[in-house]
């Protein structure tokens, strides 16, 4: 039995290069069709109707996590996520959401950020467990004054077409959560400033104005992560399968892997395997653009 997907390719206006989705297309012989896709600014978009069965898609998701470079975007549509009734995107924040990572902004005013970095990117391949390693890097901030959450608060950056993704989900009805394995003292602040819908991370611990160097309460691991999902469909009445999961590392896999559609933003490999989308191009608007979603 076959379903019909949605493959929506996108690339910078000025690029030189087609986007190889038509030849993924051509390679596994699917039945499809050309669909109209409305591109963010600044980038040019394809999309196709495809009719796939069980062996065809597993392929074209293959192709897609393989083959989708830095200077390419391309998103699988499932049938689910088809349609106005209402959804819900759930997106990791730091190097997802945002373009820092927080314990990294954190960690360089105790003078380590270097030692921090290098911990994180382990952590986000996949190589060290993850809650051991929060731990470890927390220790790293023990001391530090508790004013420096809002000033690190303050210089966050969203990542590029993420205002332009929340505007365009609430303007088609649907809802926008954030959850984090970084911290709810930063990310409650940056919630209220993008007007998102709910928002999950962990707590730094606090004592007589300084950080501790812990963390209070369950780690906001992959499993956590996907644990918010479901919690915020039941609270918010949507289906599961009409949900988008963003992310970019391996606490993204449970994510990822629960949401109707999973969204790699420049994946690590550990992450990369399970997606049904990939943004070589980090530009959070192409998701939005890519389910038909107007701001």
């Amino acid at each position: 039995m076959s379903e019909q997907f949605r493959l929506v390719s996108f690339t910078l206006d000025s690029a030189r290069e087609e986007h190889p989705a038509a030849a993924w297309l051509a390679s596994i012989g699917a039945d499809h069709a050309p669909a109209e896709v409305a591109a963010p600014a600044g980038l040019r978009a394809a999309a196709w109707d495809v009719e796939l069965e069980a062996a065809s898609l597993a392929t074209l998701r293959d192709l897609l996590r393989e083959e989708t470079g830095p200077e390419h975007s391309s998103i699988l549509v499932p049938p689910t996520l088809r349609g106005s009734r209402r959804s819900l995107v759930v997106t990791d924040v730091d190097s997802t959401l945002i373009e820092q990572e927080v314990i990294e902004m954190l960690a360089a005013h105790a003078g380590r950020e270097a030692e921090v970095a290098a911990v994180t990117e382990r952590a986000m391949r996949g190589e060290l467990d993850f809650a051991q390693s929060l731990h470890h890097r927390v220790k790293a901030l023990a001391g530090l004054p508790v004013s420096l959450i809002a000033e690190v608060a303050a210089d966050v950056v969203p990542t590029p077409g993420a205002v332009e993704l929340i505007a365009a989900a609430h303007a088609s009805g649907h809802l926008v959560g954030a959850v984090s394995g970084g911290f709810i003292q930063v990310l409650e602040p940056l919630a209220d400033r993008l007007g998102l819908d709910h928002a999950h991370a962990n707590v730094l611990g606090v004592r007589d104005g300084v950080l501790t160097g812990t963390v209070q309460g369950p780690v906001v691991d992959r499993a956590a992560k996907a644990a918010a999902l479901r919690r915020w469909c039941a609270a918010d009445d949507v289906q599961p399968q009409r949900t988008v999961g963003l992310g970019d590392g391996a606490n993204d896999l449970d994510l990822l892997t629960v949401a109707g559609l999973g969204v790699g933003v420049q994946p690590k490999p550990a992450l990369r395997h399970v997606a049904d989308g990939v943004l070589g191009l980090r530009r959070l608007d192409a998701v939005s653009a890519a389910l038909g979603w107007g701001a």
